[in-house]
């Protein structure tokens, strides 16, 4: 009704506009025109401005209005086929800031409360209710529930904390694996020297590893290249055949050279 109230407004300023229009235009007509009219001109155009300002103040109210209603019509509808988490947004869009929407307070407190079990958000709502409307017709009833909500609070707290025995379980499984990261990254590592090249010592043949004689011409690089496709490997025999070669990558025709099969890549 009051929707329909201010579109009747409207019209009346819009009609308003136009008689006092009617003048102004006349003027235009008239080549010499008195200093009365352009005062009243003048005059006209500033009343003009502030109705026109007061016609989309009243307008975009309107809007907002009806943005309102919408809301809280969506919300009625979310309750009733059992869409709570939902419904609570839609009720949170039509809140105002205002005591206009104290009864939607009020309905957020009981839905948080007895449906969405959340006391801790019922209780929020249940105080702004009371604050905006302390002798409202809820108020004895918001006033108890708001007793039991924090009586329910205060024992689930005590019992779980802040959080719930699972979650505690949780991180401190979590918190255990990090600590023991931690040691072992800050355990010191042992002193290992320079591995040093033994002649006498014949290198291992690792399981897998192939034999391969020395041709002229041949260097680690381009043995590696034939074996793996990879120049860069070329380390990786060197490492195997580290006491023949004395750790250097100088090759004698006729050598016979360990190569090592490829580690295997880790899964992730």
């Amino acid at each position: 009704m009051k929707f329909f109230m201010k579109e009747r407004e409207l019209l009346t300023l819009n009609s308003e506009l136009l008689i006092l229009n009617a003048p102004l235009f006349a003027s235009t007509r008239q080549s010499a025109e008195p200093i009365s009219l352009r005062v009243q001109s003048s005059e006209f155009r500033v009343r003009s401005f502030v109705l026109a300002f007061a016609a989309l103040c009243l307008l975009a109210g309107c809007e907002k209005g009806q943005e309102q209603r919408d809301a809280l019509d969506t919300a009625d509808k979310r309750v009733k086929v059992g869409a709570f988490a939902g419904a609570a947004q839609a009720y949170e869009a039509a809140l105002d800031g205002t005591e206009k929407t104290a009864e939607v307070h009020y309905k957020l407190a009981m839905l948080y409360d007895e449906k969405l079990k959340s006391p801790l958000d019922a209780i929020h709502h249940y105080e702004r209710y009371l604050a905006y409307l302390p002798k409202g017709g809820h108020a004895k009833e918001a006033a108890t529930a708001k007793a039991d909500c924090e009586k329910r609070l205060q024992t689930k707290m005590s019992k779980e904390g802040l959080m719930s025995t699972a979650e505690a379980v949780r991180l401190r499984g979590i918190n255990e694996r990090l600590t023991q990261r931690i040691a072992e990254l800050s355990a010191p590592k042992p002193n290992v020297g320079p591995r040093t090249a033994n002649p006498d010592e014949k290198d291992p043949l690792p399981p897998g590893a192939k034999q391969y004689v020395v041709a002229k011409g041949d260097t680690l690089a381009l043995i590696a290249m034939k074996f793996y496709k990879n120049r860069a490997m070329a380390s990786h025999i060197k490492d195997a055949n580290f006491n023949q070669l004395g750790g250097k990558d100088i090759l004698h025709l006729g050598q016979t050279l360990i190569i090592p099969e490829l580690p295997a890549k880790k899964k992730r």
